[in-house]
């Protein structure tokens, strides 16, 4: 699901069900789906066992094991990988729609399509689309570092 890019499963996925933001949607729900799953499988295998063998010796059910040993080991590096895959999936959008898919590629292709005097519409949705990301940069840098370090710092 990950190997193939968002931009190949969208032209299949417009073949298929015409234009609009549905395919985009679907392609970007497929390769995110196959890249988080790569993710926080590699996360979740490197996790260190001692926190779980010592909570096994107190007699700690299964679920107290993943709670207390696994989860904070690796809620950082979960919540991290989300968030930037949604700062990827903005920024995929907004390619999509230039191929067709519709959202916020597809505003900004017709704002700069429609020649001059335009401009002032397409320079609005890039600065909104540079926020939204740093903006999702620094939710995602915030959130990791209070997890990891119990502030922010």
């Amino acid at each position: 699901m990950r190997a193939v890019p968002e931009i190949v499963i969208a032209l299949v996925l417009i073949f298929v069900l015409g234009g609009g933001p549905v395919p985009a949607m679907i392609a970007i729900a497929i390769h995110t789906a196959g890249a988080l799953a790569k993710m926080f499988s590699e996360v979740s295998e490197n996790t260190d066992l001692k926190a779980v063998e010592g909570l096994s010796s107190t007699g700690a059910s299964w679920a107290q094991r993943m709670l207390l040993g696994v989860l904070p080991q690796v809620a950082p590096n979960y919540i991290s990988y989300t968030l930037l895959r949604f700062e990827i999936n903005i920024r995929a959008s907004a390619i999509l729609g230039f191929v067709g898919a519709g959202g916020l590629g597809y505003e900004l292709r017709n704002s700069m399509a429609w020649g001059p005097g335009r401009f002032d519409e397409a320079a609005a949705i890039f600065i909104l689309l540079f926020g939204t990301i740093v903006f999702f940069d620094q939710v995602s840098n915030r959130y990791r570092n209070k997890l990891t370090y119990g502030q922010t710092h």
